[in-house]
């Protein structure tokens, strides 16, 4: 027994093992610190005619001071009680606009002194740009004037954003519809010193459902009174010179939409009763649409409360949903019912159907057209062309059909049917424009559509475009990117007849930048943006795709960068970093495909270890982890030993180059990565050590279905509980850095989690550290905690895996 103390102890010089340790933040080697405190450079939003473009900029990372506002978690949310707008809102600090073919940015002019941005919004003409600003005490709306490149304020700081942007632009360009703060708000009560009157109760019906673990549900009656209070909105009409004028009566406003031609306007709220075991998007819904003045003109939906959902992700709730407004038709609604009640388990030939509704509604819906599988989406283009598709999530497949909106008895024709894992055979996306009604549609030119790819193949990718006619279906090839070196995005095309393509380039040292390519004359390439890497110690670090085998024959793949001047003829043995996430497959030939360019830039973040190229590691980042159940059998059925391939051959794969001590190897993940990270040191002895962040550890916490996981504990406890580590904590000995975020908001990932798994690891003697977060969500943000995060992870490998 002594002697496995001092073992311990000696494991643990400098990390304590019995105590918890005082520790101030701490700040990573230069090395790492020099790319983790970089300047981020702007994002770029461009009008749709390429005309203007607005550039955000924003810090690198929040501050401390951030994450520790005033905060109350509600229903799913999480607000700020005094601003009224998401407490984990990422705000820009600056804006810039420049005209597309000019060089100068300009700066805008009047915007507000330390300015909190946020809710960016063009208006349908482009010559405006709408914001919110926060201040101390609200939310307020501001008007840029592109041409000008002036900012001004339209109201005080009384806007709700608690439910997200709190504005929508008319179709006249010169009015916004706000939701405000009722001028009768009740005060929020305090829930630790209003004392109940009563017990919580929540009652069963004997209904069967399959809920996950949600995070920040409401808990009793002070909780639903004060999403009441933070939730309620008026709706008021505000010109953009501050003109405003009362539009609508309280109420909890949760979504906002215009028809095409703006006479009329669909309203939904959240009604009663609320629920204490889903969020506040399964809580009762009624859409009411009015014309312009605000007079009712129907009722079209009422959704109730939404606890009890067949089990399955292809199963729905029952009743309309997917309504939206035809975006080539005036004042046209669609939308979806289930035909199966919504229930998967069920046979029948078919799922769903899609119905249309003129306004002003006086007359029944009809039918559009019924899908053999779950509804996935709609593409209007004209009165002839339209394009549905459906999916089905057991067998991965999906569909696309050809139908003519104006004539019901016309088959619908399939133009794709695959495995929508499979990249190598995804066909691309129908470029849209902008239409009478400004808004998007399939772009068509002589009944031709247009097919932008990002041209996935098992020898790389190359990005094209293809001409669709759709008369014949078939296809033709206008465009394939083979540039060298670089990896070119299409992003959009701009002129059909000249061929001009708006894309992004990039290499592995070359920052992303925006240019004008024209297709039709290949080497004509207009450069737009000239951002700059602003990782320059990493420039030359020896970047490269390795693929290579599973023992069963899956393709794997992952990307390898080695230490700049790294000499392969001498092959030094490195130590070697493996950063993963596991994904479920039903078949090897899609699990084995590569979605990965050695040319994209290098971007080191906190979510991987490209850092510690620097240090002298090799590194395999985003090495594939696939999960694969093929016909009736579920990729979790036989997940340790497929994890533990997984593993195994890819350090074989570096192994086999002669660049690594296969001794000194470890493993991270984030979230589901850090599952599969505790349970590799558990079930292989292939790891010298790993890190671990923000994981679920004890599944039988989450019983009704995780990641992709549709049956539930009781379907099947031997995977549960084969696949926790929490059940097998006896059984891991290799050290394990666990860290998580105090206040994680993710379904599942409680920070509970990791607190139990750790007290389990030590009270069985396993070498851990753990490691919270303060303030931190699932995605970490503040600066002091990442900076931190990254010297936990600095000194940790240091002792346990280079030295």
């Amino acid at each position: 027994m002594m002697k496995k103390i001092n073992f311990l102890s000696f494991l643990f010089i400098g990390f304590s093992v019995f105590a918890q340790e005082n520790i101030t933040f701490q700040k990573p080697s230069p090395e790492i610190l020099a790319l983790a405190d970089y300047e981020r450079a702007p994002s770029v939003s461009m009008d749709s005619k390429k005309e203007f473009m607005l550039l955000s900029y924003r810090n690198t990372y929040k501050t401390l001071d951030d994450l520790s506002q005033e905060e109350m978690r509600l229903g799913g949310l999480r607000i700020n009680p005094i601003t009224n707008i998401s407490s984990t809102v990422t705000y820009i600090n600056n804006l810039k606009i420049r005209k597309v073919n000019e060089k100068n940015e300009i700066q805008v002019n009047g915007l507000p002194q330390n300015a909190l941005i946020t809710n960016i919004s063009w208006s349908p003409n482009e010559k405006k740009i709408a914001f919110t600003n926060t201040t101390n005490k609200g939310v307020e709306l501001w008007i840029i004037d592109v041409a000008t490149a002036t900012a001004k304020k339209i109201t005080s700081d009384n806007l709700n954003a608690n439910l997200g942007s709190p504005y929508s632009w008319m179709k006249d360009n010169e009015t916004l519809l706000v939701k405000m703060l009722p001028k009768n708000r009740p005060a929020l009560i305090d829930s630790k010193k209003d004392l109940p009157n009563g017990p919580i109760v929540s009652v069963s019906d004997g209904s069967k459902s399959q809920n996950r673990t949600y995070q920040d549900l409401l808990k009793n009656k002070t909780d639903e009174a004060n999403f009441d209070a933070l939730v309620t909105s008026e709706l008021y009409k505000i010109s953009i010179s501050g003109d405003a004028s009362f539009f609508k009566e309280a109420a909890i406003y949760a979504g906002e939409s215009f028809s095409p031609d703006g006479n009329y306007l669909m309203l939904t709220t959240i009604e009663k009763p609320y629920s204490y075991i889903v969020p506040l998007s399964r809580f009762p819904q009624k859409t009411i649409v009015y014309d312009s003045n605000g007079n009712k003109i129907k009722q079209v939906n009422e959704v109730p409360l939404t606890e009890i959902m067949p089990k399955g992700f292809s199963s729905v709730r029952t009743g309309r949903r997917n309504m939206g407004w035809r975006a080539d038709k005036a004042a046209t609604l669609f939308f979806v019912e289930a035909l199966d009640g919504g229930d998967q388990s069920k046979q029948i030939d078919f799922r769903d159907e899609v119905f249309l509704w003129e306004a002003p509604f006086t007359s029944n819906p009809t039918s559009l057209v019924k899908t053999k599988q779950r509804y996935a989406g709609m593409m209007w283009a004209n009165d002839n062309i339209a394009i549905v598709a459906d999916s089905w999530y057991d067998t991965r497949n999906t569909k696309a059909y050809l139908i003519n909106p104006s004539d019901l008895s016309a088959a619908p024709r399939i133009i794709e049917d695959r495995n929508s894992q499979d990249i190598y055979s995804d066909p691309g996306n129908f470029e849209m424009k902008k239409n009478e009604f400004g808004r998007y549609t399939i772009a068509i030119e002589n009944n031709k559509g247009y097919l932008m790819g990002s041209g996935y193949t098992k020898d790389g990718q190359f990005p094209f475009i293809d001409e669709f006619d759709f008369n014949t279906l078939k296809k033709k090839r206008l465009y394939t990117s083979n540039i060298k070196d670089k990896k070119e995005d299409l992003l959009s095309i701009e002129d059909f007849k000249k061929g001009e393509v708006l894309v992004m380039i990039q290499s592995k040292n070359e920052y992303p930048n925006y240019y004008f390519r024209n297709i039709k004359s290949k080497n004509k390439l207009t450069p737009i943006t000239s951002f700059k890497n602003p990782f320059e110690s990493i420039k030359n670090v020896h970047k490269e795709v390795i693929k290579y085998k599973r023992k069963d024959g899956v393709e794997l793949s992952g990307t390898l960068y080695l230490p700049v001047g790294y000499d392969k003829t001498k092959k030094e043995k490195l130590p070697l970093l493996i950063w993963a996430y596991p994904a479920e497959y039903k078949d090897k030939n899609s699990a084995g495909q590569s979605d990965k360019n050695p040319n994209e830039f290098t971007f080191p973040s906190y979510g991987s270890f490209i850092y510690w190229v620097t240090k002298g590691y090799a590194v395999l980042d985003d090495a594939a982890f696939p999960i694969i159940g093929e016909g009736t059998t579920e990729p979790n059925d036989t997940f340790i030993p497929q994890l533990v391939a997984n593993a195994e051959a890819a350090i074989d794969a570096v192994d086999n180059l002669g660049y690594i001590n296969r001794k000194k190897v470890a493993i991270g993940g984030h979230s589901y990565g850090a599952f599969m990270t505790a349970n590799l040191l558990t079930h292989s002895n292939l790891f010298a050590c790993g890190i671990a962040r923000s994981g679920a550890y004890n599944r039988t916490l989450t019983p009704f279905g995780f990641q992709s996981e549709q049956r539930n504990y009781w379907d099947v406890p031997e995977v549960y509980n084969t696949m926790s580590p929490f059940m097998n904590a006896d059984k891991m000995k290799t050290p394990l850095l666990l860290t998580h975020g105090e206040a994680d908001n993710n379904p599942g990932t409680f920070t509970l989690q990791t607190e139990r798994y750790f007290q389990a690891l030590k009270n069985l003697g396993a070498p851990v550290r753990m490691v919270i977060l303060p303030k931190e969500s699932h995605g970490y943000a503040a600066k002091d905690n990442i900076l931190h995060l990254l010297w936990e992870q600095d000194q940790f490998l240091e002792k346990y895996l280079k030295n």
